[in-house]
């Protein structure tokens, strides 16, 4: 994958109270592919249901924020927790080579997948020699 294309980094400085959150945000592991046609974002995201999970793109960002819900089954009390974060937030920032009116992303037993097409102008693209 080219360094250019995405690129980590550090959470908004936009509010005081976002801040602190993001203090305490765990970053989700993620792993990038890239093909000729754009990239795929594939994130860690282990009990966070459909309705708590936000993606957008802001400007020249993605930005990727989740809250995870582990429900024990009824009449259960957990005897130790090691999770005790609940809030992911991860922000990438997007090359020019992207085309980020192109986002797609689906979520799959724990696994976000986020596809992003090249731009057109990034696309590889064919050229027609002629004969004279």
């Amino acid at each position: 994958m080219s360094n250019s294309a995405v690129h980590s980094s550090s959470p908004d400085t936009a509010a005081q109270t976002a801040r602190r959150r993001d203090d305490f945000a765990i970053q989700p592991a993620v792993d990038i592919v890239e093909d000729a046609q754009g990239i795929t974002l594939f994130a860690d995201l282990p009990g966070v249901p459909r309705e708590q999970l936000h993606l957008r793109v802001d400007g020249d960002r993605l930005i990727v924020e989740a809250d995870m819900q582990l429900d024990l089954p009824e009449g259960l009390k957990a005897g130790h927790v090691e999770v005790s974060r609940q809030h992911y937030r991860r922000v990438f920032t997007l090359s020019k080579e992207l085309d980020a009116n192109s986002v797609s992303a689906e979520l799959t037993q724990g696994v976000l997948r986020v596809r992003i097409a090249k731009a057109a102008h990034a696309q590889p693209r064919k050229i027609e020699v002629k004969l004279s």
